[in-house]
């Protein structure tokens, strides 16, 4: 027994201290670098683009680039054909929005900010989340690892239960196909109000590579109202945990 102790003590402590740091690895999404657009004689990016996630205009002296993170799905195409080095890898893993418009990005027009009216929330000590996946496990297996040693959700307050009886918010993940509807309505019925939303991943927000299809997977805002918008695909175990987080400190439009 002694000797497993000091096994244990020896190994050091693996929870990171840094707190949504930024990182030295692009986490998937892109975000706007220093350089100027050229404008619509170049249109490689919104030309790759999977999801029609960029749109390229002419503006004075360069080009307007408006970038959608809630549809993105992170292949990093659109960074590798951009010529000028307009677009960049993100390293900022602070990307949880609480209105949808605010995932939309432009390099020239300054961008939607936060709502400053936001609420005091009783959940500031602690949340209950419940996670319902409706088709995405990458967006599972990173919400699973919020709670590892590593990042360790729990000591924010943040824990993860089985029941909606028991939850404050629904964690919402996958695109949302038809056959989910009534299965995540009757799950968001069961929960006790104040209750919260928060779309999980592209999918979730937009429905990304599924909108538009004969299952009507269009993710989550047009079945429930939604409370915070976190993109990626899937998105790091930072920015869950941050999302979650600012649902904890305050809420925009719903009450407290």
């Amino acid at each position: 027994m002694l000797r497993l102790l000091g096994f244990l003590l020896n190994q050091g402590v693996a929870t990171s201290k840094d707190y949504c740091s930024p990182s030295a690895d692009s986490l998937g999404l892109p975000a706007f670098g220093n350089q100027t657009c050229i404008g619509t004689s170049c249109t490689q990016c919104s030309t790759v683009c999977p999801t029609d996630a960029i749109a390229v205009a002419d503006y004075p002296n360069g080009g307007n680039v408006s970038l959608d993170l809630g549809a993105c799905i992170g292949c990093g195409m659109c960074i590798r054909e951009c010529p000028e080095g307009t677009l960049v890898a993100n390293k900022n893993p602070s990307v949880a929005r609480f209105k949808r418009e605010d995932l939309i990005l432009s390099n020239v027009e300054k961008s939607a900010t936060q709502d400053a009216s936001i609420q005091p929330s009783i959940f500031a000590k602690s949340i209950a989340c419940r996670v319902v996946s409706t088709g995405c496990s990458a967006c599972d297996l990173e919400v699973a690892a919020c709670g590892n040693s590593i990042f360790d959700m729990e000591r924010y307050g943040i824990h993860v239960v089985a029941s909606p009886r028991f939850a404050d918010v629904l964690l919402v993940t996958g695109p949302v196909p038809k056959a989910m509807h009534d299965a995540l309505k009757s799950c968001y019925e069961q929960m006790a109000e104040p209750r919260r939303v928060i779309a999980v991943g592209t999918c979730a927000i937009s429905g990304g590579l599924h909108k538009g299809g004969y299952a009507e997977a269009n993710g989550v805002e047009g079945l429930l109202p939604v409370d915070l918008f976190i993109p990626g695909c899937p998105p790091h175990p930072w920015s869950i945990i941050d999302g979650i987080r600012k649902v904890m400190s305050g809420s925009v439009g719903r009450g407290a």
